[in-house]
């Protein structure tokens, strides 16, 4: 693999707020302890209208939901993604990012660690999906979620996705997983509904809420292709 499309990753991508904008959101985190959260509206996919989902005591300060209220301080910091792949038990901490340059060694790992655990192949991770990932696990630790992030789906075969999709998993046929643009992600203590609204505040790519019950509850399809939002 090469870093052919990473010299777009020597600059913050991600916009950065103004310090009006900065104080505007401390101001509406104020507000929200004082009174209840709203609910959240979430449109569905093949659907015109939003599905309205009750807002949980899980909650943050609106300001979580709101990636462009960071400073540019937050972008210029080394970048350290730490992931778990429950398929294979796998756990790493990598420093890929500092001082503006990717670290061509340490991106060739995270590739690996998002390979297809399943079809057993690697394949370039879109550098764009790494800057959300880090960014979203960077911006919960600030309150105190210091978790790392689970790498539930990655890359995968074109061969592993029709598999997925015959076992009745959603998978879209042409899915951005196969183009190493897509991850199915999870941090613990934090609920879909929370995680999915930080990752579109990245206004990166598509969301997809996964919710489903159990100890570990959903996940969070995030990806770096046309902006959009459903819920799965």
């Amino acid at each position: 693999m090469t870093l052919t499309a990473l010299g777009a990753l020597s600059t913050p991508l991600i916009g950065c707020a103004t310090a009006a904008g900065t104080a505007k959101s401390a101001t509406a985190a104020t507000a929200h302890a004082r009174a209840p959260a709203a609910p959240t509206r979430v449109a569905s996919a093949g659907s015109k209208a939003p599905t309205l989902i009750a807002a949980t005591d899980m909650a943050p300060p609106p300001d979580i939901f709101d990636a462009q209220a960071l400073d540019m301080d937050f972008w210029l910091k080394p970048r350290t993604l730490s992931v778990i792949r429950p398929q294979s038990g796998e756990r790493a901490s990598v420093l890929y990012w500092k001082d503006g340059q990717v670290i061509d060694a340490a991106y060739q790992e995270l590739c690996h660690l998002m390979r297809d655990v399943n079809g057993k192949e690697t394949a370039p991770i879109d550098p764009k999906l790494f800057e959300t990932l880090w960014g979203t696990q960077a911006f919960v630790a600030r309150y105190g979620i210091d978790q790392p992030l689970e790498i539930l789906s990655g890359f995968r075969t074109a061969k592993s996705n029709s598999r997925l999709i015959e076992q009745g998993v959603p998978a879209a046929r042409q899915s951005l997983h196969i183009k190493g643009m897509a991850a199915d992600i999870r941090i613990a203590n934090l609920n879909a509904e929370v995680l999915g609204g930080l990752v579109r505040s990245f206004r990166q790519g598509g969301v997809g809420f996964y919710y489903r019950s159990g100890p570990k509850g959903g996940w969070i399809h995030a990806d770096t292709g046309l902006k959009r939002t459903w819920k799965g």
